[in-house]
């Protein structure tokens, strides 16, 4: 599988504002990081990328310098949440702005935050203008889950006076790369390290669907991480019969990887809400395809924030799939997934979202007769050779 694109992202930031040299090995040269890249090259940050590998020389917390013009994050909403974090603190002034699909991206969540740390910023929408100021420690209840927002304060607090204090919502704790790399990293006084990142669980999702739908001698997906906030789809999978194993077990520069093995299985729907869905909430479009295939009905539900994705992905998935023949509903918060009905080849809509993509491939490869995906390019943002992976498979 590629490189994580979360992790990658964090690499990244993190060793722009180390000291010393942060080398990255299995890095994701997909779209998204590579904004994040040439966000960090405007501010004076040296990076140098050669296909999966990057390095990173650091100087400290403030080396960064004003950048010459917008910075122009693309379609990556970790590069515009993430950044507005780190910039929140600087000296200098700011302006973060991306394509059609990032204007639409809700960020009052972040904006909220970081204005009670003393922040000064414009837009609750991109184009977001950032003035560089002194930002004070808060102690925030977040009122949603959300690992970016929760990085974005990480990042900032790294610049603030006295102590940050951030707490999670009850049901369920987002993905905490940004804690394990912080904390492998030196903490507060980032020192550059050797990084090496496990392959994307949210890629790898794709392939361990294909498989328990399809893998009659079983799959093995080698070297994924399986970081426990991330594998809310294993339990789901799991809970309605799926033969999965994770082999190998390991821990990689704080973070846990393994290899996953699954295989063709019989599946019975089930109820998937609260604290998992934070855990898979990237997988919801290909867990959807898996319920398509199961007998019952699946019910997602507590997924509301699927719907300021770089999609709205229950719209996108219950609509496209729909188009093939599939009893789906779309939910305020979620949707209903009537299993057991046949699939047929359609002309579909990636919506320009790379995670729907995948998941109207694989639902493609169990329909009857041929499918057109429109847009599909749009898979480069986090997996560029997707197409060529899932033909090898055969």
């Amino acid at each position: 599988m590629p490189g994580d694109k979360s992790i990658s992202h964090r690499a990244l930031i993190l060793g722009a504002i180390a000291w010393g040299e942060t080398n990255i090995a299995g890095f994701l040269p997909g779209e998204d990081c590579l904004a994040t890249a040439r966000c960090l090259g405007q501010l004076g940050v040296d990076v140098n990328i050669h296909g999966n590998t990057a390095r990173i020389t650091g100087r400290g917390l403030r080396s960064m310098r004003p950048p010459q013009g917008v910075l122009d994050v693309g379609n990556s909403g970790t590069t515009l949440r993430l950044l507005t974090g780190l910039l929140a603190g600087q000296r200098f002034d700011s302006v973060l702005d991306g394509d059609e699909s990032i204007r639409r991206r809700p960020m009052d969540r972040v904006v909220m935050p970081l204005t009670q740390m003393g922040a000064k910023i414009e837009g609750n929408f991109a184009p977001i203008r950032i003035t560089g100021v002194q930002l004070q420690g808060i102690h925030y209840k977040m009122p949603i889950n959300s690992a970016q927002v929760k990085s974005a304060i990480m990042l900032a607090g790294l610049y603030a006076k006295g102590e940050t204090r951030i707490e999670e919502p009850g049901y369920g704790l987002t993905r905490n790369h940004t804690e394990i790399m912080m904390e492998y990293m030196g903490g507060r006084n980032l020192q550059g390290r050797e990084i090496i990142v496990p392959g994307d669980f949210s890629s790898a999702a794709f392939f361990i669907v294909a498989g328990v739908l399809m893998a009659e001698d079983g799959l093995t997906i080698e070297n994924v991480g399986v970081n426990p906030t991330r594998t809310g789809l294993l339990d789901a999978l799991g809970r309605m019969g799926a033969h999965i194993e994770v082999k190998n077990h390991r821990v990689v520069c704080g973070e846990e990887v393994g290899d996953i093995f699954v295989k063709k299985s019989v599946l019975k729907g089930v109820v998937v809400a609260g604290d998992v869905v934070p855990r898979m909430i990237d997988e919801v479009p290909i867990f959807a395809v898996a319920a398509l295939f199961a007998e019952g009905a699946t019910i997602i539900q507590d997924a509301g924030e699927l719907a300021v994705k770089e999609s709205n992905r229950i719209a996108a998935m219950t609509g496209e799939l729909g188009k093939m023949g599939a009893k789906i509903e779309a939910r305020q918060d979620g949707m209903i997934i009537h299993g057991g009905h046949p699939l047929y080849g359609a002309a579909v809509d990636s919506h320009k979202d790379h995670r729907v993509a995948m998941a109207l491939a694989v639902a493609a490869l169990m329909a009857r007769g041929h499918s057109v995906i429109q847009d599909a390019g749009c898979v480069g943002v986090s997996f560029p050779g997707f197409f060529g992976v899932l033909e090898g498979l055969g």
